[in-house]
């Protein structure tokens, strides 16, 4: 029997909370309790409590401001997805809150601008993988095409992959490691075929995001291009200003 997955902690407090306020327990335009009360009630750190509280506020249900408090919004979360990028942890977060299922799976030849993209020597078969991820309540998300290089196109995926990602499995699988992910973001016009299986209009607003994801020798070991619908995905990442050392 497959083990669970254990969710991290932060993430039980959020859900914990938004079932809190869905019950009535924090009607909306009230505030929750501080931080130091949540950390109480909890037997919490600050820094989880501060990562349930961030999670809280980019799904639209609550808001900060500081001297005031955190107020309730709203009862559910929006239909879009928001993903906040900080760093490779966030970017698991972001599969362990969404589900990926298969569309469709086959072995192919690159040649051209793909096989550039990913190293792909001549006569080289890679797995190719069609898939769409769905967050909780929602239309999909994402369309992707999925391209795996041939020394792990026999990783054991079922068609509803689920949310841990294939990444992870491959390390598992293969005794790989990703060492680097590199990713490219575009504006595109969605393109009728993906369209129709994003449920969205062919020539709607996307935004498309292609990772590369590297091992420790720098070859790429997954390629994902993923398309996203405008109106159900948005991007948001932090950067930081590098330390300077003082004289």
């Amino acid at each position: 029997m497959p083990q669970l997955r254990q969710q991290p902690r932060y993430l039980q407090l959020a859900q914990t909370l938004i079932t809190e306020i869905e019950d009535g327990r924090y009607p909306i335009g009230t505030l929750l309790p501080t931080e130091f009360e949540l950390c109480d009630q909890f037997g919490a750190s600050r820094f989880t409590v501060r990562e349930a509280i961030k999670r809280l506020v980019q799904s639209g249900m609550v808001s900060r401001q500081a001297g005031v408090g955190t107020r309730v919004l709203g009862l559910s979360r929006p239909a879009a997805y928001r993903q906040v990028m900080e760093g490779l942890a966030d970017l698991q977060q972001y599969t362990n809150e969404t589900r990926l299922s298969l569309i469709g799976r086959s072995t192919v030849t690159l040649d051209g601008p793909i096989a550039d993209q990913v190293g792909a020597t001549p006569g080289q078969t890679w797995l190719y993988l069609r898939a769409l991820r769905r967050a909780a309540g929602i239309s999909p998300i994402s369309y992707s095409d999925i391209y795996l290089h041939p020394a792990f196109r026999s990783v054991k995926l079922e068609d509803d992959v689920g949310s841990l990602p294939i990444y992870s499995r491959i390390e598992e699988q293969f005794g790989e490691r990703v060492a680097e992910v590199r990713q490219h973001i575009e504006a595109v016009a969605i393109p009728a075929p993906i369209a129709r299986l994003l449920e969205t209009k062919p020539g709607a607003p996307g935004l498309r995001l292609t990772r590369q994801y590297l091992n420790v020798r720098g070859e790429v070991i997954e390629m994902a291009i993923n398309t996203h619908p405008a109106d159900r995905y948005s991007y948001s990442q932090t950067f930081r200003q590098d330390s300077v050392s003082g004289a």
